[in-house]
């Protein structure tokens, strides 16, 4: 009995600790949970003493603690009082964000304060100012810095943060804003009458000035802040209007293609691609004002280039000496001669320092030598001729391939061809006209022979250019309309405006009538060989017709002769007629012969003063050689068929060797 009594007197105190210890467990977690809601009045106690301060040991500590309870809080809306303590929490914590924002408000702005207080004298330059600002700034960031990163850690997860740093980034940008935007537009104003005449140096040192303030801006903001916000590139392409409103007046009246050019070469080139391209992230906002400038220069560089085209290009007035071919070749020539035979005098001591030779001259603009087709392989040349040189083409020529290296790098690559075609049209019409000028005041050959050299140096320049110069043209060819309008106007048709079937005359013309729209490819580059092949024709004819024409007229009445006779006419012998007897023919053969002897070489120098490459040269006489070649050996033949021996002695037709042996100082 006493065991029992034993047994149930252990097992009642196992169970009365059993359930002290749960009793303490319940304790202490109703202690740990009350401890929450009793750190609201110490809480609120800090907030509400008058010598709290954001930057005291306790105000982080605090603030860590105020946010843990709200978010246990938050997390137990089942608890009694949930909504009351929760709305007190946040009381307390409204109260902490705006000690923080007052705190950092009135730090941003006592700075921007002092620094538009300052005495003007102090600061005796604008870059001095700017130096000011960032000094200032930089030297305060310090002191926000800390609590500004309390902040953002805590913008994520609670929303108040957040709001609250939204509402620093603004304080601190209007700021940036107060202090930079006068003094942008007043270093905007000093750049632009420093450089008023100087475009390009303007444009430099104005995108300079700004790449360094977004920089600079950056690297502020990244003093004060820790996360990026899309409110500093808004301020930053704000403040680059300033130095865009200014700049674009003055681009939409520059008249000059090289200024608009050489400015979309800088803001392309070495704004975007040097500058932008390496620093994206600091330079996005620059970047939209910089690619909107360029914008504009594009445009003002291809209407510009339109006027240029029509007024310089298309309406160009010869001068005299621009039409003054062959002479001012030959005078060229004759100063390159007299330049060489002074350097022969000079000893070679000397001759260093006068140097000075036509065959070395090069022309600028990366504009090549011409003179040959890209199908040949020029021989190497002893002088370089005259009309090779840049200064000795024709105006028009020389306007529209500066014109197109001026353009290529500057505009898209449809513009480029657009514009490329019609600058291309006009400088070949214009060609045309002074080929013809130079015909009428000198010789025909001088005219050909001018057309011929200023196309090849147009296909040889246009070449390097790797684009299409092909462009595509829309019209409406209105022609079944225009059949379809005469037919329905027919008064044969008018009773069949009121049929009910496929028969109407109405229907019949709506379905007729649709005009086509038709595509057109134009292609500079093929009209140039065009007109390159269509003057190489007229200038082998011509030359042709020079040296053999009288003994083609003679070959022509023979072969009228033998047509009649074999179409069943009065038979012949040819050496009986009047205009064919062997006196007669010898004289005709000599004739043409002397011709050739005499002209011969004056067409060979004409052609050597002009193209100056022999494997041109060669490839343009050859289809005149032939020609004659083929003149002669139809002439033997004839001789045979026709003349007895005695006959062809009388004629003394000089053998196919002779010929060959005259024409061979063209090969």
């Amino acid at each position: 009995m006493k065991e029992l009594n034993i047994g149930a007197l252990h097992e009642a105190c196992e169970q009365l600790l059993k359930e002290q210890s749960e009793l303490v467990d319940l304790a202490e977690n109703i202690q740990q949970k009350l401890s929450y809601f009793n750190e609201l009045e110490t809480i609120n106690t800090k907030l509400n003493s008058p010598t709290l301060s954001v930057n005291s040991e306790g105000f982080i500590p605090m603030l860590a603690k105020l946010d843990d309870c709200i978010t246990y809080i938050s997390s137990h809306p089942n608890f009694k009082d949930y909504p009351v303590y929760l709305l007190k929490f946040k009381q307390c914590l409204s109260k902490a964000l705006h000690l923080m924002k007052t705190y950092t408000v009135n730090t941003l702005q006592n700075l921007t304060s002092q620094l538009l207080k300052r005495d003007p004298s102090s600061v005796p330059n604008a870059d001095n100012a700017f130096t000011l600002f960032y000094v200032k700034f930089r030297a305060a960031a310090p002191k926000v810095r800390a609590l500004i990163e309390q902040i953002e850690q805590r913008s994520e997860k609670i929303p108040e943060y957040q709001q609250l740093l939204n509402e620093i980034h603004q304080c601190y940008l209007d700021q940036r804003e107060l202090l930079l935007g006068p003094s942008i537009t007043c270093t905007v104003t000093e750049l632009t009458s420093q450089n008023n005449r100087d475009h390009c140096a303007l444009i430099r040192s104005g995108c300079a000035f700004m790449v360094h303030v977004c920089q600079d801006e950056h690297q502020l903001y990244n003093e004060f802040f820790t996360k990026p916000t899309s409110k500093l590139d808004e301020l930053l392409e704000k403040l680059c209007v300033s130095l865009y409103d200014v700049f674009r007046p003055l681009i939409i009246h520059v008249i000059h293609l090289e200024t608009l050019s050489e400015l979309c070469g800088i803001l392309k080139n070495e704004v975007l691609e040097d500058h932008v391209q390496n620093n994206a992230e600091q330079l996005g906002a620059f970047a939209a004002g910089v690619k909107q400038m360029l914008e504009d220069v594009q445009e003002r560089l291809v209407y510009r280039t339109h006027i240029y085209i029509q007024t310089d290009i298309t309406g160009y007035k010869p001068a005299p000496g621009d039409l003054a071919y062959p002479d001012k070749l030959v005078m060229m020539e004759q100063i390159a001669q007299s330049l060489k035979d002074e350097q022969k005098k000079v000893p070679p001591s000397e001759a260093l320092f006068s140097d000075v030779q036509l065959e070395e001259a090069e022309p600028p603009n990366n504009l090549t030598k011409s003179g040959s087709t890209e199908s040949l392989s020029p021989r190497a040349q002893t002088t370089i001729s005259p009309a090779d040189l840049h200064g000795m083409w024709y105006p028009t020529v020389r306007r529209t391939l500066v014109c197109l290296s001026k353009l290529y790098r500057c505009i898209d690559r449809a513009v480029f061809q657009g514009l490329s075609q019609e600058a291309l049209s006009a400088c070949i019409q214009s060609l045309l006209g002074a080929s013809e000028s130079i015909s009428k005041k000198k010789t025909q050959i001088d005219g050909q022979l001018f057309l011929i050299k200023h196309l090849l140096i147009l296909r040889e320049q246009i070449a390097p250019f790797h684009t299409e110069f092909t462009i595509k043209e829309i019209s409406l060819d209105l022609k079944k309309t225009r059949d379809a309008a005469f037919k329905i106007l027919n008064p044969m048709t008018v009773p069949r405006f009121f049929r009910l079937n496929s028969n109407n005359a109405l229907i019949e013309f709506l379905l007729e009538g649709t005009p086509e729209i038709r595509e057109h490819y134009l292609d500079s580059k093929k009209d140039v060989d065009r007109h390159l092949k269509s003057a190489c024709e007229q200038f082998i004819q011509q030359q042709t017709k020079l040296f053999v024409e009288q003994l083609e007229e003679f070959l022509t009445k023979v072969s009228a002769l033998n047509t009649m006779a074999s179409q069943g006419g009065p038979k012949y012998t040819l050496s009986q007629q009047p205009w064919a007897q062997p006196a007669k023919v010898s004289d005709l053969v000599a004739s043409a012969y002397k011709t050739i002897k005499a002209k011969l070489p004056l067409t060979l120098r004409s052609m050597s003063l002009y193209l100056s490459n022999k494997d041109t040269e060669f490839v343009l006489f050859k289809p005149v050689r032939n020609n004659i070649q083929q003149v002669f050996q139809k002439f033997h033949v004839l001789l045979k068929e026709e003349f007895s021996p005695e006959d062809i002695q009388i004629i003394a037709c000089p053998s196919m060797e002779q010929l060959n042996l005259l024409l061979s100082v063209s090969k």
